[in-house]
């Protein structure tokens, strides 16, 4: 069966029943599957996959939705953490303690939070402020100010947010509400051996490195991570030091040269920017687990947050999380898809033999 992505996409949009069981909607950012008319907040496009079955879809990493659940399970310890999961949603503006789960599932706390993380992967605590910070950036997103958004997140005070915003927003609140305003961003789109690449700029470094199957999926993509921004597209011959890093990066998608340390703006948080460091530092041809990565930046129990990291990695092949695999060797997920990440570790393989 062949991906009609556009077709998929405006499913998504209307949520249609229709489309169910015709394809599945990967999420790269959470991690997830799911039936096109899932009832969850509907993610960016630039962070969506579609896939033809669930299989597939596991495949590259992801697991089944707990509110839609795309393979349709009847197991009543799924049903059961998926309706607390809906009610963490609807609640996460409010004080949600783990004895109330527990009376709420019929579980003891210390079981509820054994039983939620197996089937979720993350604790109910975790989740609720995964569900406030989606709320916050709404908020943000609807124009309220940064008051107004940290009080109807749930968050019972500026200091109880910032303590979390530099992880999940990669910028200051007042910056992610402003969408990067005035900050000029100039791009190429180029071919290359993994596809058509696209690279973005701003006057300190390369702010986006992306792979997409059109121009205008790529400048889409761009513009929704820098709504604000004064995005130009600009054509040969180019100026310097955009003409040498873009010809910097094409070389090495296409085998011809190991990577350079190209100057970087992008916008992450700490932990996120030692994952990259270390990324960075994996020889080219070679690849490390996310386990490995985690505890070599001295994070050993972080293996997950390593692997969201690397699936919202803004800037491919020069943060190189395609040399990122399973712990038992197979290639895992990549936001680019994994034929681009097996073209890309090819390269380098065929580069180191010549």
């Amino acid at each position: 069966m062949s991906i009609n992505a556009e077709r998929c996409w405006d499913a998504v949009l209307r949520r249609d029943a229709a489309e169910d069981g015709r394809f599945i909607v990967g999420v790269i950012t959470t991690g997830i599957y799911c039936k096109p008319s899932c009832p969850s907040r509907r993610p960016l496009r630039k962070n969506v996959r579609f896939y033809t079955s669930p299989q597939e879809a596991e495949r590259d990493g992801l697991r089944p939705c707990l509110r839609c659940c795309p393979l349709s399970a009847d197991d009543p310890a799924v049903a059961r953490i998926r309706a607390l999961c809906a009610y963490i949603e609807e609640h996460s503006g409010e004080s949600v303690t783990l004895e109330d789960l527990g009376h709420r599932g019929g579980l003891s706390p210390y079981h509820l939070q054994r039983t939620f993380k197996s089937v979720v992967g993350v604790t109910p605590k975790q989740y609720l402020n995964a569900c406030r910070m989606g709320s916050f950036k709404e908020q943000l997103r609807a124009g309220k100010s940064v008051t107004e958004a940290i009080y109807e997140a749930g968050y019972g005070s500026s200091s109880r947010l910032y303590e979390r915003s530099g992880a999940s927003l990669g910028m200051k609140p007042r910056e992610y509400r402003n969408g990067a305003d005035r900050l000029a961003i100039r791009y190429a789109v180029h071919q290359t051996g993994a596809g058509l690449m696209l690279v973005a700029a701003t006057g300190r470094g390369v702010c986006a490195v992306e792979f997409g199957d059109s121009p205008e999926e790529l400048e889409r993509s761009l513009r929704e991570e820098y709504p604000a921004a004064e995005i130009t597209a600009i054509h040969p011959p180019y100026a310097e030091p955009f003409r040498q890093w873009l010809a910097d990066l094409s070389r090495q998608v296409n085998g011809a040269q190991p990577a350079r340390q190209l100057p970087l703006d992008v916008r992450v948080s700490a932990f996120r920017a030692k994952v990259y460091e270390q990324l960075r530092a994996i020889p080219a041809g070679e690849t490390r687990s996310y386990s490995e990565v985690a505890a070599a930046i001295g994070r050993p129990s972080a293996t997950r947050a390593v692997a969201r990291a690397c699936a919202t990695n803004p800037v491919a092949v020069t943060v190189p999380c395609h040399r990122v695999v399973r712990r038992n060797g197979d290639m895992g997920g990549y936001r680019w898809g994994i034929d681009r990440k097996r073209k890309l570790l090819d390269a380098e393989a065929a580069m180191l033999k010549r």
